[in-house]
């Protein structure tokens, strides 16, 4: 099967959500030191490499609200998708205490080879399908419980947002109404981050959108992950009505 450095789930469909994830493999290309990074297979199996479980509720979500998907293929340790091309952690050779083997050597001509070969793709690929006048952006994303040497963290969904609240907002406001669930805003993360894949697709084109951040041990089966994507299907759709957008 020819490589593809990324996957598009639903792509006639016609709501005017769009779910994208790009961190949804741990995928190594074999044109990349042979599809290997030096790193041992746990490593390859934890956040470092891929937003465990993000991209099936990713592809439930597309299917309850009739919205295309697209994932990128590969995994963020080669190059991420989900920073701009000039920021410095955007080939990492260190991370959370591993270091990457296959980065060690990584050069500005490598570091343009993977730009070519899988980011510029993934991007071009989640232009098209955002380019519609009522698009609404939903990136999909999931983070570790506790990092090396952290603290245990608390929330079990973050919503991270840059100052277009049209729509962060009601989302938030919405997941508040969950009595059962601690939410963080602009946590684990800050949703303001120049260059990343919001900011290149939905707040340079003004279009409404949110990234959502799940914990991951919450969607590490395939039941946690139906039951997010069930959930944020009626939640998502309650924060557009408030919204009014």
């Amino acid at each position: 099967m020819t490589y593809s450095p990324y996957f598009v789930h639903g792509e006639d469909r016609s709501s005017r959500w769009l779910i994208t994830c790009d961190h949804a493999t741990n995928t190594v290309p074999p044109e990349i030191n042979g599809g290997d990074l030096g790193l041992p297979r746990e490593d390859m199996e934890r956040h470092i490499a891929y937003d465990v479980g993000a991209y099936e509720v990713s592809k439930h979500l597309g299917e309850h609200l009739n919205a295309p998907v697209v994932a990128a293929n590969f995994s963020r340790l080669v190059i991420d998708p989900n920073r701009g091309e000039d920021d410095p952690t955007l080939l990492m050779k260190l991370y959370d205490g591993s270091i990457i083997p296959g980065n060690r050597d990584a050069d500005t001509t490598e570091r343009e080879r993977r730009l070519d070969m899988c980011y510029r793709q993934y991007h071009d690929a989640l232009e098209k399908l955002a380019n519609k006048p009522d698009a609404i952006i939903i990136s999909m994303h999931s983070f570790t419980r506790q990092l090396r040497g952290r603290e245990p963290r608390p929330w079990h969904v973050g919503v991270l947002h840059t100052s277009d609240e049209r729509f962060s907002r009601p989302l938030i406001d919405r997941l508040g109404v969950e009595d059962d669930l601690c939410v963080g805003v602009n946590e684990p993360y800050t949703g303001v981050l120049p260059g990343d894949a919001i900011d290149k697709h939905g707040t340079a084109h003004n279009r409404p959108n949110a990234l959502i951040e799940l914990r991951n041990d919450l969607i590490a089966d395939h039941t946690g992950q139906r039951a997010w994507a069930d959930r944020l299907a009626v939640i998502l759709q309650d924060a557009l009505v408030a919204s009014d957008l």
